[in-house]
């Protein structure tokens, strides 16, 4: 059975006098855990009462944290507050982001939650929000609710939260929102209210929730690319496709094909370069470069089977990377031949992988680029177009 979980890799042999020692990554919090902490402070300061320098909130897990409350005001019947998002070690966007919450009573009980200035607008299903409401997730919705009902003196009042991110609208240009539906701003996220460092959970969630809007739209094409240099080649070689069609998959192909089979997608286009589509090749659909190696030994192996000299296919099977290799096939004239069977061999395996999920077969239609993302060395299958 094809997996996409890690291979065991052995750790290198050190010198017994060297000392490795691995400084640890510090976790964060998402936007739904500050948003959270604002609108408490503000609810608090709506009843009258003076907010300290620092709030708590409760997390999904049971766990209480506190935040520091970075200012706040009231005015004609509404309180503000902002608390500062802090993101740990993790290269996330809104790292610093001044999450704000406003705070005005209503005539019934409850509360009533939406989006202001920086919080992007739901404009497509498959996110599992409403459509025309605020990008705030149902966890990070959870974590506010329960934050303000602490904050309220009784439960017969009911407020109005609206949470905004000044310069918001600028950082979700460095997200994928736009293309999922998601306008004028950032997403409140979160599902445990702690941002890990370099968080593979979150990247594969990302994919996921990519793949969900995309067969929301009544599509059935998925383009998977490596990175932004073969999406933007990939982009070009299929210009009719609307852009949601194409997710920058990084290592989660696995997760990629799993969603696509539960959707019930028909057809996958993957486009990569050639150290992705050699591990694709070897059966791992974890491509992540802790989790696998590229096998050489399988380009060595291929490239005798497309008629490489005896001598070729062995310096290619000791090739230093895939890229070595690929240098190596384009110097003796095969760079065609061997890139095309590298998509052949990777197409095998993608149908194989979802075929065992269950449901519909899919077809796979595979693509080799080169190195710059925009030129395609090798193809198999058709490409939708």
């Amino acid at each position: 059975m094809i997996s996409d979980e890690r291979p065991e890799l052995r750790e290198p042999d050190l010198p017994r006098t060297m000392k490795v020692r691995q400084k640890a990554l510090r976790a964060g919090w998402t936007t739904g855990s500050c948003a959270s902490a604002a609108a408490k402070a503000a609810t608090l300061l709506l009843r009258g009462q003076e907010v300290p320098g620092y709030v708590e909130i409760g997390l999904p897990s049971g766990n209480r944290v506190t935040f520091a409350v970075e200012s706040c005001s009231v005015s004609g019947g509404r309180a503000s507050a902002v608390v500062v998002k802090d993101a740990g070690d993790d290269p996330d966007v809104t790292h610093g982001a001044h999450v704000t919450a406003t705070v005005s009573w209503r005539d019934e009980p409850g509360l009533d939650l939406d989006g202001g200035e920086g919080v992007g607008v739901v404009t497509k299903p498959g996110l599992g929000l409403e459509l025309g409401g605020p990008a705030i997730n149902p966890t990070p919705r959870a974590m506010i609710t329960q934050a303000v009902t602490e904050a309220l003196d009784s439960e017969d009042r009911g407020v109005r939260v609206v949470i905004s991110v000044p310069e918001g609208e600028v950082m979700a240009r460095k997200t994928t929102n736009k293309r999922l539906g998601i306008i004028g701003g950032i997403s409140i996220l979160g599902t445990t209210g702690i941002v890990r460092p370099f968080s593979t959970a979150s990247w594969r969630a990302s994919v996921e929730q990519a793949v969900s809007v995309m067969a929301a739209q009544g599509l059935d094409t998925l383009v998977l690319c490596t990175g932004g240099r073969t999406e933007k080649g990939a982009m070009k070689l299929l210009p009719k496709l609307p852009d949601v069609c194409f997710v920058e998959v990084g290592d989660f192909t696995g997760a990629a094909l799993r969603k696509a089979v539960e959707h019930g997608l028909r057809q996958v286009v993957f486009v990569g370069m050639a150290g992705k589509l050699t591990k694709l090749a070897s059966g791992v659909l974890m491509t992540h470069y802790t989790r696998s190696q590229v096998s050489t030994e399988l380009l060595g192996g291929l490239t005798r089977d497309m008629g490489g000299s005896v001598e070729l296919a062995a310096e290619v099977g000791r090739a230093n990377t895939a890229r070595h290799a690929y240098e190596l096939w384009e110097s003796a004239g095969l760079l065609g031949p061997c890139g095309r069977e590298l998509c052949r061999r990777v197409a095998g395996v993608l149908e194989r992988f979802a075929a065992e999920q269950g449901g519909s077969p899919i077809a796979a239609q595979v693509v080799l680029v080169d190195f710059t993302g925009q030129k395609m060395i090798g193809m198999y299958g058709r490409l939708a177009r």
